[in-house]
């Protein structure tokens, strides 16, 4: 029995071996059979260096059934593998580390084959570093698996498309393969399917599965060979297309989109028409960042599902989309510790000048962003979702106010106090408690309190809007319908809904002097007002002029700069308190 060599390295940590009983051997040598090469759990071989050419010279049975052909041990079925393998020895053969470890591929009949393999250098007096183990374990189920679960994380378990993170790599897997001469001008068109979840709400959520997979279908039919779909959202869709004519060929993908999404989809018994939302990124750059393209895309349908058109990304949205953001989170904070306060503009009754009420409006100074405009913050807070507490907090807010100022009089005061009603906060929470709630625990008539709310509110759900209406009168309360003239009201919605006042949009106000048809628009808005027994209130009223003219037209009351801006808390009390002594001297 040979003795066993003193040193080796072996992948696993094996620093000894102990000698076995060494069975027939399988390959001959010059030198004995080494009985511990048959003891190792994995596909072995001592390996000796001949100049450039590598001969096997033992191997234990592992190896040959790993390798069967000895002499293309390291060739495999492709040339290829075998210059790789050469590479590997020949480059761990003139480096100075113990060992290396390293993955090879070979190509099977079936399927391929991996192997993780190690190569450690044996002592050896008679020819030092030329004789070396190598060994090898199969990882073949171990990668086919990793390669079924990573698809499964890369792909959209529902319609078998790329998912966000898949259509990431899948872009840049493509750009990585295009050569700077060929160029790199590629779009990323974002669909977003509008109504989706009306269907999920009506129809339940498998006729909206049922409904992606059919969608994702026509899509695909309509792409060009080498465009990718992905699905990267619940109802969104994404789609990466080469550009080789430029905007024209994201142009055509588009009309291609509408055309096969133009006929409706069936569902069970129902026919449902599918419209969707399209917005279009373009890159000129190979260097550019495929998830900011992404982005980019995401930002430009936003802007389509309002415009209702394909819509090109512009420079400076996703910097507008951060804002929103940012502001969203500050708003966040700002509700959670009362950082926001109300303003409060006087409403005057223009033929006696008295001050009848106060409109309350929400102020917000950030600590970081400074004095953020109310015309900023509250879409925001809409499309978030924080219009809900900000509108509850407005109205307690307006309520405690009013209730305070009459304690600071000693007597209930002849104010009454206008709230904004937003309609996202009129379909999402319970109105008529929270208004009834906020009277409550302020101790104040209803009659004191008048609900603004805009057309829209009224049109995007009449018959909800007609119920919290009317909850709305039984507590006394007052129904202004604000911006009179900018929306899509009609003679039925004011004949049907319990409204009490109209207010003119300041639009039509400022200029009315000099604009005829303002001035028209006025007049009849103050001639319907009339005949329907409706009090009417002019926004903006800039000036003396004004007042006197609106007044002489029959209009009931006024707010604008001409009268006082919108004052803080104790300075509208200081306010309507020194022109109440003033009238009543």
């Amino acid at each position: 029995m040979d003795a066993m060599p003193a040193r080796f390295t072996v992948a696993d940590g094996l620093e000894h071996a102990p000698a076995f009983p060494s069975p027939e051997p399988c390959v001959s040598g010059k030198r004995g059979v080494n009985h511990w090469l048959y003891a190792l759990p994995q596909a072995a071989a001592i390996l000796r260096l001949r100049g450039a050419a590598v001969e096997i010279e033992q191997s234990n049975a592992l190896f040959d059934q790993t390798f069967p052909d000895h002499a293309n041990a390291f060739l495999g079925v492709d040339a290829r593998d075998g210059e790789e393998w050469s590479a590997r020895i020949a480059a761990f053969q003139q480096s100075a580390r113990a060992s290396d470890s390293f993955e090879i591929r070979r190509e099977g009949a079936l399927s391929a084959q991996f192997l993780a393999c190690t190569i450690g250098r044996l002592d050896d007096r008679e020819a030092p570093g030329c004789r070396l183990l190598f060994t090898a374990i199969d990882r073949t189920n171990e990668r086919v698996m990793e390669k079924s679960l990573r698809r499964e994380l890369m792909s959209d378990s529902l319609t078998a498309l790329p998912n966000r993170t898949g259509f990431g790599e899948e872009i840049d897997d493509r750009l990585a393969h295009w050569s700077k001469t060929e160029g790199g001008s590629y779009a990323v068109l974002a669909i977003d399917l509008i109504r989706f979840s009306r269907v999920n709400e009506s129809l339940g959520p498998l006729a909206g599965d049922e409904l992606i997979i059919t969608v994702a279908k026509r899509l695909k039919s309509s792409l060009r060979q080498g465009d990718v779909l992905a699905r990267i959202g619940g109802n969104e869709f994404a789609v990466f297309a080469r550009l080789n004519n430029g905007l024209s060929d994201a142009l055509y993908i588009v009309q291609r989109i509408n055309d096969a999404l133009a006929s409706p989809v069936r569902l069970t018994n129902l026919q449902i028409s599918v419209d969707c939302a399209i917005g279009c990124a373009l890159s000129s750059s190979l260097s550019d960042d495929s998830d900011d393209i992404v982005r980019q895309a995401q930002a430009a349908v936003k802007i389509a599902k309002r415009s209702g058109k394909l819509e090109i990304y512009r420079p400076g949205v996703l910097k507008e989309a951060h804002r929103r953001f940012t502001l969203e989170s500050r708003l966040r904070e700002a509700l959670a510790n009362g950082k926001l306060e109300l303003a409060f503009q006087p409403l005057v009754h223009l033929k006696s000048g008295e001050i009848t009420g106060f409109e309350a409006l929400a102020r917000w100074h950030d600590e970081e962003l400074g004095d953020i405009s109310p015309a900023e913050f509250i879409p925001v807070a809409e499309e978030s979702g924080l219009i809900v507490p900000l509108g509850r907090w407005a109205l307690y807010e307006a309520a405690q106010t009013l209730a305070k100022w009459d304690r600071r009089q000693g007597e209930v005061l002849p104010l009454s106090v206008n709230v904004n009603l937003s309609p996202i906060q009129m379909s999402r929470d319970d109105v008529p408690s929270v208004v009834e709630e906020a009277l409550r625990y302020a101790g104040i008539a209803g009659r004191r309190l008048t609900i603004e709310l805009t057309e829209s509110a009224i049109i995007a759900d009449p018959d909800k809007a007609r119920q919290v209406l009317a909850a709305l009168k039984s507590l006394d309360a007052a129904i202004a319908m604000d911006d009179f003239g900018t929306g899509y009201s009609n003679l039925a919605s004011l004949q049907s809904l319990p409204i009490d006042l109209l207010k003119i949009d300041r639009s039509f106000v400022s200029g009315m002097g000099e604009d005829r048809d303002k001035n028209a628009i006025v007049r009849t808005i103050l001639s319907l007002a009339d005949s329907l027994n409706l009090k009417v209130t002019a926004e903006g009223i800039e000036t003396q002029t004004l007042a006197h003219e609106l007044q002489s037209l029959g209009c009931w009351q006024g707010q604008g700069y001409y009268f006082s801006p919108a004052l803080p808390e104790p300075d509208a009390f200081d306010y309507w308190r020194a022109r109440w002594n003033f009238q009543t001297i």
